[in-house]
């Protein structure tokens, strides 16, 4: 038994010799942390002396989250997503701010893809999404059919099947062959 006894003390020693230095930093780290708080708390407090203030100094007065945000710093950001916005500004008309995204299909802008029967809506060059990076694709290997124009009007150009696997390595071994000669 005195064996075990002295096996299980010696044990014991080693974990607390290893374990002293881990439990030194986390009382480091809880001392730290009680000063984010209290740094923390005075942020709140002069979140709304600053928010009154800022706009003279030309200082963006913040709203929503602004106590952490300033505790934080203005350059950095925390973990994750960003708090949603409560409300997106409008854009007003006369400040002939451009807006972004695609156009609605009742302005005249968002038309369908140039693809006879693909009915998406057109993204870049008239063409939809897919269909567009078929197009790059086309002409990076210089296969664009000559029905497959710029800014095709919709459902006017006629899909093409490309081939996949050997019989695609040897149509573009054949057109490689093709441009070299």
């Amino acid at each position: 038994m005195s064996v075990d006894k002295a096996f299980r003390e010696m044990v014991r020693n080693e974990i607390e010799s290893q374990l002293k230095p881990l439990r030194e930093l986390v009382s480091r780290l809880e001392e730290g942390t009680a000063d984010l708080d209290k740094l923390r708390s005075v942020a709140e407090q002069l979140a709304p002396l600053a928010s009154a203030v800022g706009p003279l100094f030309g200082v963006a007065g913040g709203g929503g989250g602004g106590g952490a945000a300033a505790a934080r710093g203005a350059g950095r950001r925390g973990p994750g997503r960003p708090a949603r916005a409560a409300a997106p500004a409008p854009v007003a008309a006369s400040s002939g701010g451009k807006k972004r995204g695609r156009k609605p299909a009742t302005e005249g802008g968002a038309r369908d893809c140039a693809i006879i029967g693909c009915g998406k809506p057109s993204r870049t060059k008239g063409y939809c999404a897919a269909h567009y990076q078929k197009l790059r694709m086309l002409e990076k290997t210089n296969r664009r059919p000559s029905a497959w124009v710029d800014y095709a009007e919709p459902n006017s150009v006629e899909d093409l099947k490309l081939p996949r696997g050997r019989a695609a390595a040897k149509a573009l071994a054949e057109s490689n062959q093709k441009n070299a000669g």
